[in-house]
């Protein structure tokens, strides 16, 4: 039974409000509901009392669970001092602060941190950056970018031109730039037709002669190191990233790595690519970087990238680009405050990650329609088929994971499908139990 006061919420919702990748049509006439009013650790809690394990971590950002006292507190602090002050000819202590952690913390070679308020920002700007600085450096040819298949960095309209899922990007082609397009490196759907156990990962090879053929014109190439969430977790084979890496540090290209969603511990360290060595020259971050309290991204960017841009006043090489709540003050104090939580706790996450790793794969894979499990961390995809064994997928026409995703709802369980791959992404700190 709803109670008068939800079904008011419910009602004025509906008047009003534009959900995110969302069928307004089909919300309308939606009967399951629920409106989040509080969270409780790992859980959150509707308005009817009910209580739901955040098992997509509030769309991939939340590490330490709600209402974690020590961010709470973080953000008062910061609070009785002051919410916000520009970083257009001003400094400020929490934003300095939390630069100098992330550039101590970062993949070797990264020295400046260029403040924003979302993943698709950070990438934004780091499109800008790789593309200003080829042509302060000399290369004004490199106007091109290079992106995976099944790509996904955001939904401004460069984060939108990197994209490659149709569903999400192909109606706005008209908007989108040309880019060099690289086949994603999946090994279930190999683009070469080849079996992963014999192929000497010829995706590599694939890849790097793309760039190889198109140098002339990259000015950088935008990768996902690791996983690429939104395309399913498609877990890239083990080194593919540094034989990509190696090719754009050769050829000039600069390598942009999306850490969005692989950063700060997902993939069992702090950055997805210290799992095989690799240094970017552009690092995009977000989701986990506020521990999942408040929005706030950044791109790194190494001391080469940043000299590119420095001249006389009137010299033009200046990075015109920024928001108005750049480095806002209470994200920083939010995000200093959950490194403190977050770095005591990677010695023990690769433990955890295994005995995720091991319940997915006793009690979920061995279920008739799955098909495959991929997962890297805490970063997890459970692909659903109608018969795996002859690689027979659903009708879509069926929304077999919307299905899997509402009867787990009613389980008291919140997971997001992508498509008939169920997402499975909990916060790095749920107890055992719990998982």
């Amino acid at each position: 039974m709803t109670s008068d006061r939800t079904r008011e919420i419910i009602a004025a919702d509906r008047a009003r409000l534009w959900h995110p990748f969302t069928q307004m049509s089909t919300w309308m006439g939606e009967e399951d509901v629920v409106v989040i009013e509080s969270g409780d650790g790992c859980w959150l809690v509707d308005t009817e009392g009910r209580r739901y394990l955040d098992g997509v971590s509030s769309l991939w950002c939340n590490l330490h669970g709600h209402r974690v006292p020590a961010i709470d507190a973080a953000i008062r602090d910061q609070l009785d001092r002051i919410a916000h002050s520009t970083m257009l000819g001003l400094a400020s202590i929490p934003s300095v602060t939390l630069a100098e952690r992330l550039v101590a913390l970062a993949p070797p070679g990264l020295s400046r941190v260029f403040y924003s308020d979302a993943g698709a920002t950070a990438v934004e700007a780091a499109l800008k950056i790789a593309f200003q600085y080829q042509l302060q450096s000399g290369s004004p040819g490199r106007v091109r970018f290079a992106a995976l298949g099944s790509a996904y960095h955001g939904d401004t309209v460069g984060s939108v031109s990197l994209g490659g899922i149709e569903s999400m990007h192909g109606m706005f082609g008209p908007l989108r730039f040309d880019v060099v397009r690289i086949p994603a490196p999946h090994c279930l759907r190999c683009p070469l037709g080849r079996d992963s156990r014999s192929c000497g990962m010829e995706c590599a090879g694939l890849a790097v002669g793309i760039l190889e053929e198109n140098a002339a014109t990259l000015a950088g190439l935008v990768v996902e190191p690791l996983v690429q969430g939104a395309a399913g977790m498609l877990v890239q084979p083990v080194g593919w990233l540094p034989a990509v890496a190696g090719a754009c540090r050769r050829l000039g290209i600069l390598l942009v790595a999306d850490e969005v969603a692989t950063g700060f511990g997902r993939t069992g360290t702090l950055f997805a690519c210290e799992r095989e060595g690799v240094s970017p020259d552009l690092l995009c971050i977000a989701k986990g970087l506020t521990g999942g309290y408040l929005p706030l991204a950044a791109t790194l960017a190494t001391e080469r990238v940043f000299e590119a841009f420095l001249g006389g006043p009137l010299s033009g090489r200046a990075f015109l680009h920024g928001h108005t709540y750049t480095g806002n003050a209470l994200c920083c104090a939010a995000a200093l405050a959950s490194l403190d939580l977050l770095l005591p706790m990677l010695p023990g996450l690769d433990d955890r990650a295994r005995r995720f790793g091991d319940l997915l794969e006793r009690k979920i894979a061995p279920l008739p329609h799955v098909v495959e499990i991929r997962r890297r961390g805490f970063m997890a995809g459970i692909e659903l088929m109608r018969d795996p064994s002859a690689r027979e997928p659903y009708d879509p026409g069926l929304f077999v994971g919307r299905k899997v995703i509402m009867d787990a709802r009613r389980r008291g369980v919140i997971i997001r499908p992508l498509g008939d791959v169920v997402v499975l992404m909990p916060p790095l700190a749920i107890p055992d139990a719990e998982m």
